[in-house]
């Protein structure tokens, strides 16, 4: 159990502490309710762009790693379909360090033409590198717009065309800024061996006079319901061919979304699971096979992916993909079988929770969901799930009009 307090400032900002003894290290997690769903479809990869953005300095401290680099501080951040995250760690002792940094930031940054293309040219390159120019890079660039159409999840977070950071304008890049990471848009979670009256005086002083701003009215279209198989064929300079089938599944608000994350696991959690023992152990048809979700908040994916084996027929290794989800539908499934996957998922979950800093992260992310008590109830969700569950998810998630196939092939 997971115990925490939470206030609000009347700016809007959410804040949760959870003590804990235990450590002398203080997690300081900002979590914005932006991410690259909320942009503009001809203005793409601004939230990611942001994420850059944010370490070129603000209004006050030109320089946001020294000071916190000298408070004995580590940072990072990351930009997802939903979210953009900022998350410090350092001693307790130091934690005004984290609150001064962060609330300049939200304040406003030193926005200039100069640290604009500074950033532009960083991303570009990014793209270049993680997308174009490294084997595979650019499958979802290929996968994301042949399975969505009209929900924002199509493109990538680093943007649907680079030509849109490309063109972003100072004028464009500051409206973001102000409509997105604002106050009453963002959780600020603290974990550590700190006090919850501390940490109000803290938040207060530091953050409490950050004038409430106007958010951006979040109006995402639904995707409609896939009604036929959809097929894209591609080739590029890779070394083996590869397969990679998509399900649309449930939004993560529904208990639908815990039993398709079981059922990935049942499918490719380890060398023992049976997509591995199947089809690269036995059949041989694939070095390597994954499934997984992407975790979306909306409705999201399960994407199986593998790479064949040389001179493996392609259609033959799909075939060998469906029988295995076919499987799921209809053959027994052992309670042996789903009590394993359900044991991993709890071992590594308790695991992640002696961390601070995934506490704090995955408090703010489950108070953005909805209740950050949550989290002492997600082991319960997947040991609640029943072989009965699984099939009748897979039976709707598995049927072939719901399914997206790109054929990723060696020239």
């Amino acid at each position: 159990m997971i115990k925490f307090e939470k206030f609000i400032l009347p700016n809007g900002l959410k804040v949760i502490v959870h003590h804990d003894a235990s450590t002398t290290i203080a997690a300081f997690n900002l979590l914005y309710n932006v991410g690259s769903k909320d942009e503009n479809p001809d203005r793409t990869g601004f939230a990611h762009l942001f994420e850059h953005l944010m370490f070129e300095g603000s209004i006050n401290i030109p320089s946001y790693d020294a000071p916190l680099q000298l408070a004995g501080g580590e940072n990072n951040a990351y930009t997802t379909s939903d979210i953009t995250n900022y998350y410090i760690t350092l001693p307790k002792e130091n934690i005004k360090t984290a609150f001064w940094l962060e609330s300049d930031r939200m304040l406003g940054l030193d926005f200039s033409e100069e640290k604009l293309e500074i950033q532009k040219k960083v991303v570009v390159e990014e793209y270049n590198q993680r997308y174009l120019n490294q084997p595979y890079g650019d499958v979802f660039l290929l996968l994301k717009p042949l399975v969505y159409k009209v929900h924002p999840y199509l493109w990538p977070t680093i943007g649907k065309d680079i030509s849109h950071i490309q063109n972003a304008s100072l004028t464009e890049v500051k409206e973001f800024f102000t409509h997105h990471y604002a106050p009453s848009n963002a959780i600020l979670s603290i974990a550590g061996d700190i006090s919850r009256n501390d940490i109000e005086i803290l938040t207060e002083k530091w953050f409490g006079n950050i004038p409430k701003r106007e958010i951006a009215e979040r109006n995402i279209p639904k995707e409609p319901e896939q009604l036929e198989e959809r097929f894209l064929k591609v080739e590029r300079s890779v070394p083996y061919d590869a397969i990679y089938k998509t399900f649309h599944m449930s939004s993560k608000l529904k208990k639908e979304y815990f039993v398709a994350d079981l059922i990935s696991d049942l499918l490719a959690n380890g060398k023992s699971s049976r997509l591995y023992q199947n089809l690269v152990k036995e059949k041989k048809l694939f070095s390597e096979i994954n499934a997984y979700i992407t975790g979306d908040i909306d409705e999201g994916l399960l994407i199986i992916s593998g790479k064949l084996i040389q001179g493996v027929n392609i259609d033959n290794a799909n075939k060998a993909i469906d029988e295995e989800l076919n499987k799921i539908i209809h053959d027994p499934i052992t309670d042996y079988e789903v009590e394993k996957v359900k044991n991993k998922f709890e071992s590594l979950k308790q695991f992640e929770q002696t961390s601070v800093l995934n506490k704090a992260t995955d408090l703010a992310y489950h108070e953005l969901l909805g209740d950050a008590n949550e989290i002492n109830h997600e082991i319960e969700k997947y040991r609640s799930i029943t072989v009965g569950d699984i099939k009748n998810i897979a039976s709707k998630m598995f049927n072939p009009k719901n399914s997206s196939t790109l054929y990723y092939l060696s020239k």
